[in-house]
């Protein structure tokens, strides 16, 4: 009665129900004429009322409480204190026959809005004054025997709506906490995964930073004596040019080495073949069909593609595969994926759909052909699991000054939309 709890809606409800939650005082004043209307209806209908007129003055103190419930979100405590001082006035003015305790019903909404608001000592202390005053009043002054079922009713209905208020009120505290726990842990994963990658960024910079520095100043030096004693000391030349052999080779080790920590899940551990692009692209997608999953690939002839930039080439291809292999563990093998690759502009555009409508999978598995397995679709890129392969594809076309999106469809399914620049920018862009 506080407020429109948020419920399953038919469509013919939807619209009312959006309304009522915009204009409460609109609600309130339905609820004050329910009220009104159990007021009247439990006066006439008790066994002792049934040859007793309601009297103006009586029908006057229902209408008080009644419009008195309108004011209950702006003054719960007045108006609670107004509807038990109008319950007395009934209680104890009983001079054209027996007090109609029916009017209890405006304390009964009034006692449930102020237990929904405050906490649960005051909602006790305040419910059970209530219920002391009116039940005690009602057996001094009004019904007797003071045990008659009308002053037990009294107790029974204050007590009622101080349980519903301290209830509902509980529950909508407990909810607000889930909510919050959820949006802290949400952030809090954002703040991990941004975390990490700016951990890891700084290792690979300093590892690299070791190993070019100390060598290519090596082989600066020796490429310097071997040029300066060339013509004169051709042995010191010699052993000069052997040295800047051996510190390029070790520079070169550690830098695969250093390169080979970034190195995606399943790839390869000594890769011997030059690195994957789109012409390649059929056998990444021959491995997900034989893993029972429907693909279709749109692409544009190679002669309309044009020759595509190395980098760009790499990038296009692992997009695809992190985006099949998304759909493979999240979507179910069952599942149709739609690959279309088109030239727009000075732009590549790859673009992944997948229908959602495969069998999903229970936990983490090895997508076929050495694809990457991370990848969960979330708004910061990372899965369940720990991994961040949306997060690793955006960094990849962040790298090339490309944009990519992804994100859930309104029909179902998920898609990844990236559009790489086969130029570089000028300007000020470095």
């Amino acid at each position: 009665m506080d407020s429109v709890t948020p419920l399953a809606v038919g469509p013919g409800l939807a619209r009312p129900h959006r309304w009522l939650c915009a204009h409460p005082r609109a609600l309130d004043t339905l609820v004050a004429l329910g009220v009104l209307a159990l007021i009247l209806t439990g006066a006439v209908a008790g066994p002792r009322m049934r040859h007793q007129s309601l009297g103006a003055f009586f029908v006057l103190l229902a209408v008080l409480a009644a419009a008195s419930l309108v004011l209950r979100r702006d003054l719960p405590r007045g108006v609670l204190a107004f509807n038990v001082a109008l319950t007395l006035t009934e209680l104890v003015t009983n001079d054209v026959g027996p007090p109609r305790t029916s009017i209890v019903f405006g304390v009964v909404v009034a006692l449930y809005t102020v237990a929904a608001r405050t906490d649960r000592p005051t909602t006790w202390r305040v419910g059970a004054a209530t219920a002391v005053l009116l039940t005690g009043a009602g057996m001094l002054f009004a019904l007797n025997p003071w045990y008659s079922q009308e002053n037990w009713g009294l107790f029974a209905w204050t007590g009622l709506a101080a349980a519903a208020g301290d209830a509902v009120r509980s529950r909508r505290a407990y909810i607000a906490a889930i909510e919050e726990r959820a949006v802290r842990a949400e952030r809090t994963r954002e703040e991990e995964a941004r975390r990490r990658v700016a951990e890891e960024r700084l290792r690979i910079a300093r590892e690299l930073h070791d190993v070019v520095a100390h060598h290519i100043a090596l082989v600066n030096v020796q490429a310097g004596v071997a040029s300066h004693v060339m013509d004169n000391r051709p042995d010191q030349a010699k052993e000069a040019l052997a040295h800047v052999r051996q510190a390029s080779r070790s520079a070169l080790e550690e830098l695969r080495a250093t390169v080979g920590l970034l190195r995606q899940y399943g790839d390869p551990a000594a890769p011997t073949e030059p690195a994957p692009g789109l012409t390649v692209l059929d056998q990444l997608v021959d491995g997900f069909v034989r893993a029972g999953m429907r693909v279709r690939v749109r692409a544009e002839p190679p002669e309309k593609l044009g020759p595509l930039p190395g980098s760009v080439d790499l990038t296009a291809y692992r997009v695809v595969q992190e985006a099949l292999t998304n759909v493979h563990k999240h979507a179910g093998p069952g599942a149709t994926a739609e690959i279309r690759i088109a030239r727009v502009a000075d732009a590549l555009e790859v673009t992944v759909e997948d229908d959602g409508a495969g069998t999903r999978t229970e936990g983490p598995e090895e997508a076929p052909n050495g694809a990457d397995g991370s990848g969960q679709p979330r708004a910061d890129g990372t899965e369940p699991g720990g991994g961040h392969g949306l997060l690793g594809m955006r960094e990849r076309v962040t790298a090339l000054r490309g944009s990519c999106e992804a994100g859930a469809l309104p029909e179902g399914g998920f898609r990844v939309r990236v559009r790489l620049p086969l130029q570089p920018r000028r300007g000020g862009d470095s």
